[in-house]
């Protein structure tokens, strides 16, 4: 392999990752593409020794040889969790997901001449919500009301003051079924009756609903912007619930909030970042959250391709904080 290559870490049937790759290729740029959980038990081989001088060693694959100390960037999206951590699973197997998390993880997030898109640290600390709240009150965007508790009292207080408001989880939007199927936890409309002692269980968030006319998805690419309205036929609060029903179009990002983007961008040490906003009727951009690691590869076929050619440069220049 000729220059530094580029590593992409996710699972297979990643569209998102799946274009990029496909542009770093067009542009000759050599990559190699891992998904550890599932790679490393299925043949592959890491080595990874420290001295003084730094980390040093190699993954082999049936394909490749990957030399650690000499990858340019690497682009984290969302490789395969490391098996099951429950109760219920054999000890020697809880140790063993245990061990490869932190071992597989821990050596490809500490390569020594790499910049990340994003680090897989700066990832997990921009995926609390109320981390992400605090940083966006710093940083200038404008949010709504929102409480997080576990006190139903103040939440039905929260909820009557503010009504009509909405429930978000706080971290994460999915769930496993007990039949092992996926969930999701759509954002939903509640009022004070729906709130019972069942919030005393775990923190809980809520916010006021804001009175919008689109949504706005922006993905923040280093110091590039590019921001997506997206107008819903229907009548979902939530417009992820039935995306054959949108319409998207792209808008130009005012100097404010880009100001604020990147502003927030820096607080978690991130190159990367999906934000959403509500858009009212007066032309404000209310901040709903951002996504570190969010999707982009559904908005319209233009500006997709320049968030595929803007991550494409980030990595292909190793030009990431």
């Amino acid at each position: 392999m000729g220059t530094p290559p580029v590593l992409v870490v996710t699972a297979l049937g990643d569209v998102t990752a799946d274009l990029v790759i496909s542009e770093l290729h067009r542009r000759g740029a050599g990559v190699v593409r891992l998904d550890p959980s599932v790679d490393f038990p299925a043949g592959a081989r890491m080595a990874a020794a420290f001295y003084d001088a730094g980390l040093r060693g190699a993954i082999n694959t049936s394909t490749r040889r990957l030399d650690l100390s000499a990858v340019r960037s690497v682009y984290w999206r969302r490789p395969t969790p490391y098996g099951s951590t429950s109760s219920g699973e054999p000890s020697a197997t809880r140790f063993s997901n245990s061990q490869s998390g932190a071992g597989y993880t821990g050596v490809l997030a500490s390569l020594p001449t790499a910049s990340y898109v994003n680090h897989p640290w700066r990832n997990r600390d921009a995926e609390y919500k109320p981390a992400q709240l605090a940083a966006a009150a710093r940083t200038g965007l404008t949010a709504p009301p929102t409480l997080v508790t576990n006190d139903p009292c103040a939440a039905r207080r929260f909820v009557d003051d503010h009504s009509p408001a909405v429930y978000k989880p706080v971290r994460g939007v999915h769930l496993a079924a007990e039949d092992g199927s996926g969930r999701t936890i759509w954002v939903k409309t509640v009022s004070p009756d729906e709130i019972d002692d069942r919030v005393s269980t775990c923190p809980h968030l809520f916010q006021a609903r804001v009175p919008k006319v689109a949504d706005i998805r922006l993905a923040a690419v280093g110091e590039e912007v590019f921001a997506t309205r997206i107008d819903n036929a229907g009548e979902h609060l939530d417009w992820r619930q039935r995306q054959d029903l949108l319409t998207f179009t792209p808008v130009p990002t005012p100097p404010a909030i880009r100001n604020a983007v990147h502003a927030y961008l820096d607080v978690f040490g991130l190159s990367f970042g999906a934000f959403d906003f509500a858009l009212t009727a007066d032309g404000q951009w209310v901040w709903l959250e951002t996504n570190p690691n969010g999707q982009w590869a559904f908005v319209d076929p233009p500006t997709c391709a320049a968030i595929t050619s803007a991550l494409a440069d980030c990595l292909q220049k190793g030009t990431t904080p």
